[in-house]
């Protein structure tokens, strides 16, 4: 399964430059206002009741995504930016330009921009299609 969602990454890189599936979600005012949102691709997952969704995160200078959660891992790449990703139960991780990561299913982070260009993050799903993607905390 971990090979068909990297595999899933590789292609969201090749659309990144073109337009989603659906328009940018603004993910609000404050510390993340200018943030936003953009799903690239949502698709049945090989197991039953759950889905696969890919999206296209991008964090303005200074700004931060807001403390939230999702229902599955996040699986990601930072495509541009340097992003400080902070966790509830663990120490922050420092991410560039390049560097790829996993995010657990549940687990409480914050991904703030701490570079001079905005980021851009394209991060995949695998999540119960009965609940949303994200959960503000």
């Amino acid at each position: 399964m971990i090979t068909r969602i990297l595999a899933l990454g590789a292609i969201g890189l090749a659309v990144l430059g073109g337009c989603g599936t659906a328009p940018a979600t603004t993910i609000g005012p404050g510390p993340t206002d200018g943030v936003t949102r953009v799903e690239l691709q949502r698709s049945p997952a090989p197991a039953q009741g759950f889905e696969i969704v890919q999206t296209r995160v991008e964090i303005p200078e200074g700004k931060e995504s807001g403390r939230h959660s999702h229902p599955g891992p996040e699986v990601g790449y930072i495509v541009q930016g340097d992003v400080v990703i902070e966790f509830a139960d663990r120490e922050p991780l420092r991410l560039r330009t390049g560097d790829p990561f996993l995010i657990p299913a549940g687990v409480v982070h914050n991904a703030r921009n701490v570079g001079t260009v905005r980021t851009q993050m394209l991060s995949t799903y695998v999540i119960d299609q009965a609940k949303p993607l994200v959960t503000r905390h």
